[in-house]
C-alpha cells in the first residue's frame, strides 16, 4: 500500500479530474479501505479542500468549488496542455489575455520540470495557429522573464529595436506589463535616462534578469495603463473619433475593442463613439468593418477616405471572383 502522504495527493488528484465519484469505485482506484477512504477524505478537507460526501449505499464524493482555491494537482499531460495553451495566449496582446494569464504562464513554467518545458517547446515548435490577433507575435519567454521581474522587483536588461531600427541595451527597473488588446507594452523605469519609459515589447529581444532588486518607484500618474495611454498621445499623432453605429450600445460595445472606449447610447437602436486615438486610418476601417454592425463616420474625413478605398477594393476583389 502506497505511503498515506502519497495517497492522499493521488486522491486530491482523482477527486479534480471528475466531478463525482462513487465511494466504492474511488476506494478501489485507491486500493484502501471504504474507511481508510472516509479517513482520507477528513484529512484532506483539514487541509481546507472542500470535498462534499453523499451517504447511504452507492454514495460517493466530489471536490465542492470553495470561497478559495486550494492547490491544484496536474499530471503531466494537463501541465503540458496549460503551458501550451497560455504561451499560445501570450504570444498576441488579445483582449481578455492580460498580465493575470502571464503571471501564472510565469508560475508554471518556474515550477516545470525541465523534461516537461522540453516537451512544452517541442509542441508548440511543431504547430502552427490558425488565427492570431491584431498585433505582432511575441515569445512567450519574454513576457514571462518580464512578468518574473515584475513580481520579484528585480532589475531587467534587454535589447531594444526603435521605430526607425536604432537598437540599444536598456537596463530597466520594470514596473507593469499592459495589454492595449493589440500589442503588450513594458512600463519601466530607465536607469541609464534617469526616467520613466514605455516599451513595445515585440520590439524587445534578450531580455535578461539580472538579479539585482530594486525598491519600486512611484510612477507620475499612478496607474500603468494611464501613463501608457499618455505617452503613446504624446509621442503619436492622435485625431478624434466619432462614429454612429446602427445597434443597441451594449451590442456594439461587446464587439468593439477596449482599447477604443464605450459608446453612449443614442437611443434603443443605436450608438454614438467619440474619442481619441492613434490607430492608422486604414487598419482602423477594417477593424470596424469586421464588427458586422452598420456605423456612420461622422468624423475625421480622412476615416471615411480610407473606408470608401476599402469598399471599393473589396467590390473589384468579389467582381473578379463573380466573372468566373
Amino acid at each position: 500500500m502506497a505511503s498515506t502522504s502519497a495517497r492522499m495527493l493521488r486522491l486530491l488528484s482523482l477527486l479534480q479530474t471528475r466531478r463525482y465519484w462513487p465511494g466504492p469505485e474511488l476506494a478501489a482506484k485507491l486500493g484502501v479501505s471504504e474507511r481508510t477512504l472516509r479517513r482520507d477524505i477528513d484529512r484532506l478537507r483539514e487541509l481546507g479542500y472542500p470535498v462534499d460526501a453523499e451517504r447511504g449505499v452507492g454514495g460517493g464524493y466530489q471536490l465542492r468549488s470553495g470561497t478559495a482555491m486550494p492547490p491544484l494537482l496536474l499530471d503531466d499531460e494537463e501541465a503540458v496542455a496549460i503551458a501550451v495553451g497560455l504561451r499560445a495566449g501570450a504570444g498576441h496582446a488579445l483582449e481578455g489575455v492580460d498580465e493575470a494569464s502571464v503571471r501564472a504562464l510565469a508560475k508554471l513554467e518556474q515550477v516545470l520540470p525541465s523534461r516537461l518545458r522540453h516537451r512544452v517547446a517541442d509542441l508548440q515548435a511543431a504547430t502552427s495557429a490558425l488565427t492570431s490577433g491584431d498585433g505582432p507575435t511575441i515569445a512567450p519567454e519574454t513576457l514571462t522573464v518580464m512578468a518574473s521581474t515584475i513580481a520579484g522587483h528585480e532589475r531587467l536588461r534587454f535589447a531594444y529595436r526603435a521605430a526607425d531600427g536604432t537598437g540599444s541595451r536598456r537596463l530597466t527597473e520594470p514596473y507593469r506589463l499592459v495589454s492595449t488588446g493589440r500589442r503588450w507594452y513594458l512600463v519601466a523605469y530607465d536607469l541609464d535616462r534617469a526616467d520613466w519609459r514605455t516599451f513595445r515589447v515585440d520590439r524587445v529581444s534578450d531580455p535578461f534578469a539580472t538579479g539585482a532588486r530594486f525598491t519600486p518607484r512611484e510612477l507620475p500618474t499612478g496607474d500603468a495603463a494611464e501613463y501608457l495611454r499618455r505617452s503613446m498621445h504624446r509621442n503619436q499623432d492622435t485625431y478624434e473619433l466619432d462614429i454612429t453605429f446602427a445597434a443597441p450600445a451594449q451590442t456594439v460595445a461587446a464587439r468593439l475593442p477596449g482599447w477604443l472606449g464605450a459608446p453612449e447610447p443614442l437611443d434603443e437602436h443605436s450608438c454614438r463613439l467619440r474619442t481619441t486615438t492613434t490607430d492608422a486610418k486604414d487598419w482602423l476601417a477594417v477593424r470596424l468593418a469586421m464588427l458586422g454592425i452598420g456605423f456612420t463616420i461622422n468624423s475625421p474625413g480622412e476615416l471615411a477616405d480610407a473606408a470608401l478605398a476599402l469598399g471599393d477594393r473589396l467590390r473589384q476583389a468579389a467582381a473578379g471572383a463573380a466573372t468566373r
